[in-house]
C-alpha cells in the first residue's frame, strides 16, 4: 500500500505522539461526509485524534502546518470537483507554490464517483497528484469507491480503510503499553440533557446565517400539463435583502420533512410520548459530523423534522451500529449476516434487501422490531437531512430581488411497489403563496464570454432547462443577439417548458430555439433527441463552435446526452472543421480545458 519506497521501510517512522490526524471532505450529495466519518471512527481504533472539516470551512492557506492529512473527495458532473473544493483547489493550482511546499506532509486520498461516467473519481485523482507535485508523501495508494458496487462506495471504502489502518500504526507505532482497540460500539457522538418545558429556545441558526436569505413565495405553478405523468413546477421566490448572482449559480434549500410522516416514524419508534421533551445537544465526540445549522435545544419533533433523514436507504454502517441495539436473537443474526464481508453471497443478501429496492431507514427499522435506539445515538443512525441544490432559472438583471425556479416533483415507486417521493420537492410543491423560508446562494460553475461577439450555444432537455433560462435573460439584457437553444422534451404541448418565451425571442430574433420532441413522432420511426438535431446542423454548430470559437453549454440529466452531445460536436469538428477522428476528440477534449465546454449536469 505504500507509495514510496522509503515510506515502507522501519526508518520511515513519526514520533509515537504525534497522533493528530486532519480529514477534509468535498461533498454534493452528503457520501463523502459520511465516509469521512466513518474512517475518523476507525482511526480511533490505532489512537488517532481526528479533526473532520468541509473543504469550505478550512482556510486553504492553514494546510501548510499540517502533517498528516486524509482526503475525501466525491465529483460531480462530468469529472469536475465538488464546489466545496473549489476555494482549496484554486489555492492548490498557483504557479508560484513551490514544488517542496507539503515536504513535511503525509497525505492519501479516497475518491468517491461512478463508473457509468468516464471521468471516475477525477477529482480525486487530479489531486493526489497535484499534491505528489507539490511535495507531499501520498502514503497508500489512492481508493476509489464506486457508487455502481453492489455495496456502493463500502465496497471500496471498507477495505481500504484496513490498508489505511496498518500503513498508519506502521509509519506512527503504537507506544508498547497501547494496544489497537477492538472493534465495538463505538460512543454516541453527542451527550443529551433534558431541559424543563417552559425553556426559552435560541435563535435558529439557520436565520442567523449571513449566507442565507428570506424568501417569500410569490409562485408556484405547474407547467406541465395537468394530465402528463411528471409535475414540473416553476417558482418564484421574492426578497427584500438584494440579492446578487450569475447564471449558472444555485440556490440552496433545506427542506422540512412533511409533518404526518414525522408523526408515523415517531410512532413507530416508540418515541410519540416523548417527541415534544426539549433537550440540549453537546458535540462530544469531535471527530464526527453533526447536521448544519443544529439549534443548541431540540426535541426529537425537531429533529427529524429539520435535521435528520429517516427516509435515506441506509449504508452499511447503519446495519453494522443496529445490531449493538437489536435484542431478538433471529435479527441479530440477519444483521451480523449483513456486516459481513465474507463473500459475494453476502454482498447480494444486502443489496437485494437494501440498495436494489431502496428500502429506507425507516423501514428497516419497521421490520427490525427488537432495536431500540438510545436517543443519544439518533445522529450516529440517522444521516442528516441535508439541504438541496436547484440551478437558479432566472438573471437578476430581468428579475431584481428574485430567484425563479424549474422544479421536478419527485415520485415514482420503487420495485417493492412502494410510493416514494423526494423530501425536498414535497415541501416545495406544498409551499403556498406568501410563505416564506430560507434560501441559500452558491456560486455555479457556468462562466459567459464577455466579448458580445463570442456565440453560446445552450443545451439543456428538460428541467436542465433552468441555467439555460438565466443564461438567455442575462444575454437578452445585455443585447447579445447570437444565443442558440437546444431543448428537448416528449411532447410539444405537454413538457415543453417555457416555449413561449423562446418563441418570442426566437420571433424578435434574440434567440435561436431548436427543440426536440421525442415521443411526438409516429409509432415506429426513430426518436428525435437534442444530439440529433446538432447532428442535423453540424455545419451550424461548426460555424459557431470552430470558427467563431463559441462556448457550448450542456445542462440536465447526466444520463446518455452528455456524452450524445460532445458526440455530436466532434462529428461537426471532423465534418465541416476538416478534423481526423482523433484531431476532433482533442478538439472537444481542448474546449473543456479551455473554458469553452462547461457541463452542469446531475443524477
Amino acid at each position: 500500500m505504500f507509495t514510496h519506497g522509503d515510506h515502507g521501510t522501519g526508518e520511515y517512522q513519526h514520533s509515537s505522539v504525534s497522533r493528530e490526524l486532519l480529514i477534509l471532505y468535498a461533498t454534493e450529495t452528503g457520501t463523502a461526509q459520511e465516509a469521512a466519518d466513518r474512517i475518523a471512527r476507525e482511526c480511533r481504533r490505532v489512537h488517532f485524534h481526528c479533526r473532520v472539516q468541509s473543504m469550505d470551512a478550512y482556510p486553504p492557506e492553514a494546510l501548510i502546518s499540517e502533517h498528516l492529512v486524509i482526503f475525501v473527495v466525491s465529483t460531480t458532473g462530468w469529472g469536475a470537483e465538488p464546489r466545496a473544493m473549489s476555494s482549496l483547489w484554486n489555492m492548490l493550482l498557483r504557479s508560484d507554490l513551490p514544488n517542496d511546499l507539503f515536504e513535511d506532509m503525509d497525505f492519501c486520498v479516497f475518491g468517491l464517483g461512478d463508473t457509468a461516467y468516464e471521468k471516475f473519481c477525477w477529482p480525486a485523482k487530479k489531486l493526489s497528484r497535484r499534491m505528489q507535485s507539490l511535495g507531499g508523501y501520498e502514503i497508500c495508494l489512492r481508493g476509489e469507491g464506486d457508487e455502481q458496487h453492489r455495496m456502493g462506495v463500502d465496497g471500496a471504502l471498507d477495505p481500504w480503510i484496513e490498508c489505511l489502518l496498518e500503513v498508519l500504526t506502521q509509519l506512527y507505532p503504537l507506544p508498547h503499553e497501547q494496544d489497537n482497540i477492538p472493534a465495538g460500539r463505538p460512543p454516541p457522538r453527542v451527550s443529551l440533557s433534558n431541559v424543563a418545558s417552559d425553556t426559552s429556545l435560541n435563535p435558529d441558526p439557520l436565520d442567523e446565517d449571513t449566507k442565507f436569505h428570506t424568501a417569500s413565495v410569490k409562485c408556484n405553478r405547474r407547467i406541465t400539463a395537468e394530465d402528463w405523468f411528471q409535475d414540473v413546477r416553476h417558482f418564484e421566490f421574492s426578497f427584500e435583502d438584494d440579492i446578487k448572482y450569475n447564471p449558472g449559480d444555485v440556490a440552496v434549500i433545506h427542506p422540512s420533512a412533511a409533518a404526518s410522516e414525522v408523526d408515523s416514524f415517531l410512532v413507530t419508534m416508540g418515541w410519540a410520548n416523548v417527541a415534544d421533551d426539549f433537550f440540549t445537544v453537546e458535540h462530544t465526540m469531535l471527530d464526527q459530523t453533526l447536521p448544519d445549522h443544529l439549534p443548541k435545544i431540540v426535541s426529537l419533533r425537531i429533529l427529524f423534522t429539520r435535521y435528520l433523514d429517516f427516509n435515506a436507504v441506509p449504508r452499511r454502517s447503519f446495519f453494522q451500529l443496529l445490531r449493538y441495539f437489536a435484542t431478538d436473537e433471529l435479527e441479530r443474526e440477519k444483521l451480523d449476516e449483513f456486516v459481513s464481508i465474507e463473500g459475494a453471497d453476502v454482498q447480494d443478501e444486502m443489496y437485494d434487501y437494501c440498495q436494489r429496492v431502496k428500502r429506507t431507514t425507516w423501514e428497516v427499522l419497521s421490520e427490525f422490531r427488537s432495536a431500540r435506539i438510545p436517543r443519544e445515538y439518533v445522529f450516529d443512525l440517522f444521516p442528516p437531512l441535508r439541504p438541496r441544490e436547484f440551478s437558479i432559472a432566472s438573471s437578476i438583471e430581468f428579475h431584481p430581488r428574485e430567484i425563479h425556479l424549474c422544479v421536478a416533483i419527485v415520485r415514482y415507486r420503487t420495485k417493492l411497489k412502494i410510493h416514494r417521493k423526494g423530501v425536498c420537492t414535497s415541501y416545495l410543491s406544498g409551499l403556498k403563496l406568501g410563505d416564506t423560508l430560507r434560501i441559500g446562494l452558491r456560486k455555479g460553475f457556468i462562466s459567459l464570454p464577455t466579448d458580445p461577439n463570442t456565440p453560446v450555444v445552450c443545451v439543456g432537455p428538460g428541467t436542465g432547462i433552468a441555467p439555460m433560462r438565466a443564461v438567455i435573460e442575462q444575454r437578452i439584457h445585455k443585447g447579445h443577439t447570437n444565443t442558440t437553444l437546444y431543448f428537448g422534451c416528449r411532447s410539444a404541448h405537454k413538457d415543453q417548458h417555457y416555449h413561449t418565451e423562446w418563441e418570442s425571442h426566437a420571433e424578435e430574433r434574440k434567440l435561436r430555439y431548436r427543440v426536440a420532441c421525442s415521443r411526438d413522432g409516429p409509432e415506429g420511426v426513430k426518436r428525435t433527441y437534442v444530439q440529433d438535431l446538432m447532428k442535423e446542423d453540424a455545419r451550424y454548430i461548426w460555424t459557431m463552435l470552430g470558427q467563431q470559437r463559441g462556448i457550448l453549454i450542456i445542462s440536465g440529466s447526466s444520463n446518455k446526452m452528455p456524452t450524445a452531445v460532445r458526440e455530436a460536436v466532434r462529428g461537426a469538428v471532423e465534418r465541416f472543421g476538416g478534423r481526423s477522428n482523433a484531431e476532433a476528440v482533442e478538439y472537444v477534449s481542448a474546449m473543456e480545458r479551455e473554458g469553452r465546454l462547461i457541463e452542469e449536469c446531475w443524477s
